[in-house]
């Protein structure tokens, strides 16, 4: 099917939307965040204070015009009057001014305590969390849901505690002034309030989808583009943009459903506001004619109430924007509460120079899909040793170099360098003694001396030169027109893969490391690039202790030894020669490899030289 062959992106269904966890929690720890930058918040909220009670003066001086000024013709007063007023929109624009910005400073620094929190928090995380992520889903939590949570703190907080101390403000003075006619006013909240929690579970849910959908467009965009060749060489582009506009027709669906929620609720908010609006001055209208009111005291009373109407109606908008802000809370905090597998023993030590042994003692281990790949395997390792891994793809070799760099922890026995369990040590100062070539070989989108360089950072030029020479990578560099400041594009898309190999091989010998890993390394170049690199290779294990991991067995042939793996087991131990004598496993792997008609049975797993 032609599926089959192309990569597999994210499903229309990425997942269930994540059980709500309580909103009061959400709030508490984005709280927590909130609170490390008390000063400018504090100093917005003492403005937001200062604009509530200038907010409350306006319609006094409404009520002073029409029941004091006018009756009594004073047009003295009106200048006055006027002169009040345009100071008080100045200083009403110049504390707004301060708002602003000291909630954005606020919002900032929160949203970026949170960005870098998540971050660092993610390069902390076992590999295997990798292995079981989609990268879209992991780039929009950093990017769009941070972001999220970034427009209300930076932006509609602000808003939102203003609109709290005017509504609260108003409601006190409007009670204080008539509790009668206050009393109306409040009949309609109990209904407001219930229909908010209602449509609030409701639009939860529908954000919950919208994120969900977008990761999954996220994450096919992410494969597609990152794996453009293997589409065009299958055709299938066509059949790619099907799935993507299936994917994007689920994100639209989902949006307009949010979307349709919010319609219809934030409608009946202003049906039920309006409601509430026309008892007051229906019944404030009897009380001016009864006595019981001014003409002022009613202007008043309903500029109050014009006021607290924009509270009411932002109310509505903020429970929506809550629920979207809620949902982004969960993805980033399910990723903050996302434990590694890997954890570096409390008063683990410094692992300095090492000698380079590497010891395996009676080790199991099985990925989360429960099957076992390694078996009690034990393997020892001479300092300055080259021992090479042959045998069936998963018979288990690529996951004995995952455990020697500690990307995994074995489920029974351990692993030892010179004589350390590697839980016993730093996971930075262990990485720091090794250097890792896999057969995908990992380049960062930027400069040829910046991909050197990142196996030692604060290299020099001339360093970083002499590495490429040892890795057989200078020629070909400084045949470049800006030499080593070529820019060689997203995972070294435009350079070769043996040239992609050979800067790999420069950015290992840069960091100088005691204990080198190889991980099919050669599998994938053609016979004159393979040669570069067996001599770069024979200069980087020299003083070395090297573990390779090897499919094609023309590259172990000069190993100190060859260790035969079957199904997590050790079936077979020795040099090339050695093993071939034997006429087991290895021979039989070799004679299929080369074409020989050696007697190719496969031999028994017991054959002589079981380590």
């Amino acid at each position: 099917m032609k599926a089959d062959l192309v990569l597999k992106v994210a499903t229309n269904n990425p997942g269930k939307v994540p059980e709500a966890a309580s909103l009061k929690k959400l709030c508490e720890r984005l709280l927590s965040y909130m609170l490390r930058n008390k000063s400018p918040l504090f100093a917005g909220l003492a403005t937001i204070i200062c604009l509530s009670f200038i907010q409350i003066i306006i319609p006094q001086i409404t009520r002073y015009v029409i029941d004091s000024i006018i009756p009594a013709k004073q047009f003295n007063l009106l200048p006055w009057v006027g002169a009040a007023i345009l100071m008080i929109s100045l200083l009403t624009g110049v504390l707004n001014y301060f708002r602003s910005y000291m909630m954005s400073v606020f919002g900032q620094r929160t949203i970026d305590s949170i960005r870098n929190d998540l971050y660092q928090h993610l390069q902390k995380l076992s590999i295997s969390f990798f292995n079981s992520q989609r990268t879209g889903d992991l780039m929009m939590r950093l990017s769009q849901n941070v972001n999220t949570v970034g427009n209300l703190v930076t932006a509609d907080i602000a808003d939102i505690l203003a609109d709290a101390f005017i509504f609260v403000a108003i409601v006190s003075y409007l009670i204080a002034a008539d509790w009668q006619l206050s009393l109306l006013l409040l009949v309609t909240w109990p209904l407001i309030v219930y229909l908010t929690q209602i449509f609030g579970h409701s639009m939860r849910d529908a954000y919950g989808d919208v994120q969900l959908q977008a990761a999954a467009v996220n994450d096919h965009l992410q494969d597609t583009l990152s794996n453009i060749n293997i589409i065009k060489s299958f055709g299938n582009e066509k059949y790619e943009i099907d799935r993507f506009s299936e994917r994007s027709r689920n994100y639209m669906e989902a949006n307009i459903k949010a979307v349709r929620l919010w319609s219809v609720f934030f409608p009946l908010i202003d049906i039920l506001n309006n409601l509430g609006n026309l008892i007051v001055l229906v019944f404030g209208s009897w009380e001016v004619m009864v006595g019981r009111l001014t003409v002022g005291e009613l202007a008043a009373f309903l500029a109050y109430i014009s006021q607290m109407n924009q509270p009411i109606r932002r109310f509505s908008k903020v429970v929506n924007l809550l629920q979207r802000v809620a949902v982004a809370l969960e993805r980033i905090f399910e990723i903050l509460d996302t434990q590694p597998e890997v954890v570096e023993k409390e008063g683990a030590v410094h692992l300095t120079s090492v000698k380079g042994s590497v010891r395996f003692e009676g080790v199991d281990f099985a990925y989360s899909s429960g099957e076992k790949i390694l078996d009690n395997f034990n393997l020892e390792i001479q300092p300055g040793m080259t021992v090479a891994l042959v045998g069936s793809s998963g018979a288990g070799k690529s996951t004995v170099a995952k455990l020697a760099a500690r990307f995994y922890d074995p489920d029974k026995g351990r692993v030892l360098i010179d004589e350390c369990d590697l839980r016993d040590v730093t996971l930075e100062s262990l990485r720091e003694q090794m250097g890792i070539v896999s057969q995908e070989t990992l380049l960062l989108y930027g400069t040829v001396r910046e991909n050197i360089a990142y196996g030692k950072l604060d290299a020099t030029d001339g360093e970083i030169e002499e590495a490429a020479k040892a890795a057989n990578a200078h020629e070909f560099i400084v045949s470049f027109p800006e030499g080593y400041d070529s820019i060689i594009g997203e995972r070294g898309v435009k350079l070769s893969g043996g040239q992609r190999q050979r800067l790999a091989l420069a950015r290992v010998l840069l960091k100088n490391p005691g204990i080198i890993i190889l991980d099919e390394a050669t599998s994938a170049l053609d016979t004159e690039s393979e040669h570069l690199i067996q001599e770069s290779l024979a200069k980087l294990f020299k003083g070395r202790t090297c573990l390779a991991i090897a499919h094609r067995l023309s590259t172990v042939r000069s190993a100190d030894l060859i260790v035969v793996l079957e199904k997590g087991r050790i079936v077979e131990t020795g040099t090339h020669a050695e093993l071939l004598s034997r006429g087991g496993r290895y021979a039989y792997l070799h004679a299929m490899q080369f074409f020989k008609k050696a007697s190719v049975l496969e031999p028994s797993h017991s054959a002589s030289g079981v380590f």
